[in-house]
């Protein structure tokens, strides 16, 4: 199963450190936000990922493209111009596809366009750059099948500067993105969808958020997965400098490999 995240915004809320970097390229514990996020999905066995690119998608590539070098002692013999990457275990089997979706296309269309990279696969994992969770993805996986339905979001509780949701059950009647409401239950992201569900977005200006969610809910075909567990996303310094302590702490719960 493959696992696309979003990395082509512009993350103008976090314009402290986004002025020279994407944010899922934003560090916490000194490693991408990124990083952790696809850790997350790894220790769970979705080892492949397609990155949709947009502004400064180039500081991404760079950092995959040398991620062994990064991430390994070298050996550099200077008069010879020889470089050695010593041999490491510990590097991740991962699968990574780094594909430019366009610099000004929103979320919606980043996913329409990355529809030939998820070839034949019946269910795929979607998600943002910029969010973290002690989440138990098989168990997402797994509520997903049960359903039948196009689409799983995973529900969290946050304050209401956050979209809210509306449930019948556990399939979602409702959802408004970022309405002036009381606390409740909000997108965390972290959605399973069907290939299907892909025919929901019209073209590069769709926010997912808006038109393709909210009709999926109409249609029946919108599930929430409560998560009742750790979930921040890093929209603004508050929140980097909240998951930079949390991490610094060694008790960080979204750590879960």
């Amino acid at each position: 199963m493959k696992a696309v995240i979003l990395a082509g915004g512009f993350g103008s809320r976090l314009s402290e450190e986004t002025t020279l970097r994407p944010k899922p390229m934003v560090e916490i514990g000194g490693k991408p936000i990124i990083w952790h996020i696809m850790n997350i999905y790894a220790i769970h066995g979705v080892t492949e990922f397609i990155i949709a690119l947009g502004y400064k998608g180039e500081i991404v590539k760079d950092y995959f493209l040398n991620f062994r070098a990064f991430n390994s002692d070298i050996s550099i013999d200077l008069a010879r111009g020889a470089t050695t990457i010593q041999k490491d275990s510990s590097q991740p089997n991962w699968r990574v596809h780094l594909v430019d979706t366009g610099l000004y296309t929103q979320t919606g269309g980043r996913l329409k366009r990355l529809r030939k990279w998820l070839a034949s696969d019946e269910n795929f994992m979607f998600t943002y750059g910029d969010g973290v969770a002690d989440l138990d993805i098989k168990a997402l996986l797994e509520f997903h099948k049960a359903h039948g339905k196009l689409a799983t979001v995973t529900t969290v509780r946050s304050p209401a500067r956050f979209g809210r949701i509306v449930f019948q059950e556990d399939q979602i009647a409702e959802f408004y993105e970022k309405p002036e409401a009381s606390e409740g239950w909000i997108n965390g992201g972290f959605f399973v969808l069907s290939r299907e569900a892909i025919d929901y977005v019209e073209g590069d200006e769709t926010i997912w958020e808006r038109e393709p969610v909210e009709r999926l809910a109409r249609d029946g075909q919108l599930m929430g997965y409560r998560h009742h567990g750790f979930w921040s996303c890093m929209d603004t310094m508050k929140e980097k400098e909240m998951l930079e302590g949390l991490w610094a702490s060694g008790k960080a719960p979204w750590k879960i490999w």
